[in-house]
């Protein structure tokens, strides 16, 4: 989509690297920052005297005029916003500014009186008695104070009583934005912990995030209503954060977790290292594959959602599927055509593909949508498969007869 952004997750080593490549392919003025996070965890200790504890991510957009989506807000956050008017909830700070360059000769132009409610010239000055400034020059102000972004309170210093002149700021429904430093999020060890008691304890992968972290992360670029794609699923964590944020935050996100079957090492150097995943993969009788701890991760995750929010009904199911060829024969033969040769091209289907491959072929040919409901029907003794209540019925017999034509037309026209 034209408003897409990319998460990319990345340590010290290759973050300056990463940079330049992603400038080159998706172009310098759509990077939208870089995040630094504090992982909790110290590498490297005693590598030329730093230990490194920040990896980082690097963020991206299709085109340059596009936002990250507001984070919530805390309950802490939102108490600081104590006072109330027909606008809503506001804090209020001073239009003196502090912090740094909040001296006269760093901007001249916004040293200048306001008017107190007692029609007394109030000047910016520090409280050590040097010349200060405005946090806005005098035309900012008058507009604010026509708008009625300017609030007067009377203080008490050194006993004495005086205005003081403060700046309305509304609180934001929409949210706060984002920090380019998290440190208060959960560090990896947490992501560990989340994953070994999916898993009855076992250590079944190394360095899985947090699942708090991929949720912030979903936040930030996706909307209630979005697809959320990992290209490198590793345990499959984005499939779980996707579902909790569906249940927890009445989302209607979708997930889309790419992973090659790649395979555990489980060599004489490496199976120690690995035995925990071996064993369990080699006792669920699952392929020794990083792609089986991502599907049996989102199965676990979901079944635990279901234990304890029995009363939500959306979807927690997932498909896996694997790219493979078409299952359409082709038609590679020379011109010594033997009966042999013909009786092998009378079917076109592959002999060893099922009649849901050559379904699933027929969706994406037909651009139809993978995740819509597919229901099995019997129609005159033979399956026929309804995609999408009625969007599409197939029968993928070898024989068809006029009966299952009649019966899959008349089932079209009642789901119509």
């Amino acid at each position: 989509k034209d408003d897409g952004v990319i998460f990319i997750s990345i340590d010290d080593n290759e973050v300056s690297n990463l940079r330049k490549i992603c400038d080159e392919v998706f172009g310098e003025e759509n990077c939208i920052g870089t995040i630094s996070r504090a992982t909790g965890t110290r590498m490297g200790s005693g590598s030329r005297g730093i230990a490194r504890e920040l990896d980082y991510l690097l963020i991206y957009s299709k085109t340059d005029t596009t936002l990250l989506r507001k984070l919530p807000m805390t309950s802490e956050e939102l108490s600081i916003y104590n006072q109330e008017d027909e606008r809503g909830k506001y804090l209020t700070r001073s239009l003196r500014r502090t912090g740094g360059e909040n001296r006269r000769e760093d901007r001249p132009s916004m040293f200048y009186p306001v008017l107190s409610p007692d029609g007394d010239e109030i000047f910016p000055f520090a409280p050590e008695g040097w010349e200060s400034r405005w946090v806005c020059g005098k035309d900012t102000y008058e507009q604010l104070l026509a708008d009625n972004f300017i609030e007067w309170k009377k203080v008490t210093k050194d006993g004495q009583e005086r205005w003081q002149v403060y700046q309305k700021h509304y609180l934001n429904e929409d949210g706060k934005e984002s920090s380019d430093l998290w440190t208060n999020e959960a560090g990896n060890k947490k992501g560990t912990r989340e994953l070994n008691a999916l898993f009855g304890g076992k250590k079944v992968f190394d360095h899985p995030k947090p699942i708090d972290v991929l949720k912030k992360i979903i936040d930030l670029g996706a909307n209630k209503d979005e697809i959320v794609m990992d290209f490198f699923a590793g345990s499959g964590g984005i499939g779980q954060a996707v579902m909790e944020l569906n249940v927890n935050a009445s989302k209607n996100l979708k997930a889309i977790l790419v992973q090659l079957p790649e395979t555990i090492d489980d060599t004489e150097k490496k199976a120690r290292q690995n035995r925990v995943a071996i064993e369990f993969l080699q006792s669920a009788g699952l392929p020794l594959t990083i792609a089986e701890i991502s599907k049996e991760r989102i199965r676990r995750a979901a079944a635990k959602i279901k234990e304890e929010k029995p009363e939500y009904e959306g979807d927690l199911g997932f498909k896996v599927f694997k790219l493979d060829s078409t299952n359409i024969k082709p038609w590679e033969v020379d011109f010594d055509l033997t009966e042999r040769t013909l009786e092998d091209y009378i079917s076109n289907i592959k002999s060893d593909r099922r009649e849901e491959d050559v379904l699933y072929e027929i969706l994406l040919k037909y651009g139809l949508d993978l995740t819509l409901p597919i229901s099995e029907r019997s129609i005159a003794g033979q399956k026929v498969f309804d995609i999408g209540m009625g969007a599409l019925i197939i029968c993928l017999a070898d024989a068809i007869s006029l009966e299952v034509v009649e019966g899959m037309a008349k089932l079209k026209e009642e789901l119509n």
